[in-house]
């Protein structure tokens, strides 16, 4: 089973919906966490949206990528799905094989009406499903 751990700026959103996909498409091969470079509060709109494809993620918390670090825990994968400049701050992880970067949208910066914002964020989830779908499918 491989350990992977999806890192972004908040963890409110993209590293999220990456850890629910790859936990529900991942046949039970792989074992996904989330974590923030600087935690914030879960996105309800991306909740909104994952619970449109039965996935309720409304109790996961927003932790901190510096909580890993302490407990000396290694992953066999590391991937940033925030912006590439953001990605360089995400911290070196002992152990880690790969570290790949996904870079996304971020639904947090989303203007517009709600409607509007669950649109775009729907495009994101879709986005970011694909993009699991297509890395197990390699694997």
């Amino acid at each position: 089973m491989q350990k992977v751990l999806f890192v972004c700026i908040h963890n409110s959103a993209r590293s999220q919906m990456a850890e629910a996909f790859l936990n529900k498409l991942g046949d039970g091969n792989f074992t996904a966490e989330s974590a923030g470079i600087e935690p914030g509060t879960l996105n309800p709109i991306v909740v909104e949206a994952m619970l449109e494809l039965g996935l309720d993620i409304s109790k996961n918390t927003c932790d901190s990528v510096e909580r890993f670090i302490p407990r000396g825990e290694e992953f066999d994968c590391v991937i940033t799905v925030c912006d590439e400049t953001s990605a360089e701050r995400c911290p070196t992880f002992r152990g880690a094989t790969t570290r790949l970067h996904w870079g996304f949208p971020d639904p947090s910066g989303l203007q517009g009406t709600k409607e509007e914002k669950l649109n775009r964020t729907r495009e994101i989830r879709d986005l970011i499903e694909a993009k699991i779908d297509q890395w197990i499918s390699k694997g």
